[in-house]
């Protein structure tokens, strides 16, 4: 017996709204040149990262990720490296490993980059040398 009325359902199914917003995502990623503007960043955004790791070399382990997603692996208690970027106004997200992730959208600016790893700069000051 296959399924009748009223035997399966979604809270979200259907929803225009969500339709709406997908499309537009879809729009915006298959313009020419968007997946090229991402790497752009991407490496920008890796290249400044590093000139951190080269300036808080007693805070900064290593610098991974793939594309614009980031994990910086910090040596000092990740809790304390969440609180000074949060003490900075700096949003990251905790990972395993004592690693700390970035998650810019696709489509940040040059600028937005540049601001949050001069707030991670300030967050960084933060901490004691000694960790």
């Amino acid at each position: 017996m296959g399924m009748v009325a009223g035997t399966h359902g979604s809270t979200f199914g259907g929803n225009p709204l969500a339709a709406a917003v997908g499309s537009a995502v879809l729009e915006s990623v298959l313009e020419p040149g968007f997946l090229e503007r991402v790497r752009d960043m991407s490496l920008r955004f890796k290249q400044k990262l590093a000139a951190l790791k080269d300036e808080f070399p007693h805070i900064v382990e290593d610098v991974r990720g793939s594309g614009l997603l980031t994990g910086i692996k910090v040596k000092p208690p990740m809790g304390d490296v969440g609180n000074a970027c949060i003490a900075e106004k700096l949003l990251t997200v905790g990972a395993a490993d004592n690693v700390i992730r970035l998650l810019p959208p696709l489509n940040v600016t040059e600028e937005e980059l540049s601001e949050a790893v001069r707030r991670l700069a300030l967050a960084f000051a933060r901490l004691p040398k000694a960790a």
